[in-house]
């Protein structure tokens, strides 16, 4: 069964999609592009199963969670 989910992330674009762009790498069952837009980033993510759509959407995530933690500290 194919799958496929949209997260946005609404923020700086430019400095999310640095980010992740060394991330966009097609594995054996999952892939996930990045799209830049005005307000932020969106993830396009497809998978052959939920298995490998959950491992992909962790990835994202876990590397968002970086990213605001970071602009934490950064802002004080």
């Amino acid at each position: 069964m194919k799958l496929k989910a949209e997260i946005k992330a609404f923020g700086n674009p430019e400095t999310i999609y640095e980010c992740f762009q060394s991330e966009q790498k097609e594995q054996d069952r999952s892939k996930f592009r990045i799209k830049k837009e005005k307000e932020g980033v969106l993830f396009l993510v497809e998978a052959d199963d939920s298995i490998a759509l959950r491992a992909t959407l962790n990835s994202i995530t876990k590397l968002l969670t970086v990213y605001e933690k970071i602009k934490e500290i950064k802002n004080g």
